[in-house]
């Protein structure tokens, strides 16, 4: 395991993050998903922290806060040092019937805040998020709240999730022209099959200094290599037989897998390890979020942090998965060069 700086701030995390989504029984919208009690939860946070992984990503949305609960109750049973584990949430869906039960508006977000700390048995979290767009209450607003959560202790750091790169970019210019505290992450999805982050939000990261939380990076399983690809779609077991997501475009994704089972057999790993380590060598990526049922899963994308892909198999996947040109991106390319044309190329050591 490996760690990583967290963006630009002196936060340290594993390369891997642990994502509670299947702590939790109670139904609900991701059934799908989640399942595990708190035992089962709890063993899997040990086997975590016992594979080096010091992060963990849960929401109050999951099995409608029991995520947050099992989480808590892992923590504590397992007698982990708060120092020693780094533990992010996220609050804006819906959490109840009421109007002000949803959003970024500062009632929920403080009224949020405090109920994820008591599920959690924390008197903070390290990171705070906002779970995605709200189209309705103020940025201003939604900052302010924020803002006041890190001031009160009650979060170190806030970020935000399924943002596009214009509304990042504006926050935080709301934050440095107020002085309140600035995202410094954003949880988004990304996969080697689903590289539309590369358009527009990995150029702003790493302009702005954001670390990056990959969710779904096997595409919701697809690349999991459990599925068989036909004219038809996909067949196979696992949560995307019920669950179509997110969406693939499944001729890019069958020739990807392909190639991921060959470069996989030549090492004895699986195809979801290959998935894994092509997105730790992405320089965008701080972390990678895992989610798992069972041990042997777990096991299994840990697992990906010792794979090596070669330069040419690297080259070889970005050919297979390269997005189509696309406007700005291409003139912006075009025009750039004729500047950069002019510059010298560095002279390098023989």
């Amino acid at each position: 395991m490996r760690y990583n700086q967290f963006g630009n701030t002196g936060l340290i995390v594993s390369e891997l993050c642990l994502g509670a989504m299947t702590f939790g029984t109670n139904p609900g919208r991701f059934g799908h998903v989640h399942g595990l009690d708190q035992d089962a939860s709890t063993a899997l946070v040990r086997q975590a922290i016992d594979g080096g992984i010091n992060f963990i990503d849960t929401a109050n949305v999951y099995t409608t806060g029991q995520s947050e609960e099992f989480v808590g109750g892992a923590l504590k049973a397992l007698g982990l040092k708060r120092s020693e584990i780094v533990v992010a949430t996220k609050a804006m869906g819906t959490m109840g019937e009421g109007r002000n039960d949803a959003g970024t508006g500062r009632k929920h977000m403080l009224d949020q805040i405090d109920a994820s700390l008591k599920r959690l048995q924390l008197d903070h979290v390290d990171l705070y998020q906002i779970h995605g767009w709200d189209p309705v209450t103020p940025i201003e607003e939604a900052l302010e709240a924020l803002n006041d959560i890190v001031r009160s202790g009650r979060a170190r750091y806030v970020g935000v999730s399924n943002w596009a790169a214009w509304q990042i970019v504006k926050a935080l210019g709301i934050s440095e022209r107020r002085g309140f505290a600035k995202f410094v992450s954003l949880q988004a999805y990304y996969t080697v099959a689903g590289r539309d982050l590369e358009r527009e939000l990995a150029p702003m990261l790493l302009s702005e200094g954001l670390g990056l939380m990959v969710w779904s990076p096997l595409a919701g399983g697809l690349l999991s290599g459990k599925y068989d690809f036909t004219p038809e779609g996909t067949s196979g077991e696992g949560r995307r037989a019920n669950f179509d997501f997110p969406p693939v475009d499944l001729d890019r994704a069958a020739t990807l897998v392909e190639a991921m089972r060959r470069m996989g057999d030549k090492r004895g790993v699986s195809v979801a390890q290959i998935a894994l380590a092509w997105l730790l060598y992405q320089p965008v990526v701080s972390t990678v979020i895992v989610g798992a049922k069972r041990a042997d899963q777990l096991s299994d994308n840990i697992a990906a942090c010792d794979v090596e892909l070669e330069q040419a198999e690297l080259a070889e996947l970005d050919g297979l998965s390269a997005l189509p040109r696309e406007y700005p991106g291409w003139m912006l390319q075009t025009q750039g060069a004729y500047v950069s044309g002019r510059i010298s190329e560095r002279r390098l050591p023989k």
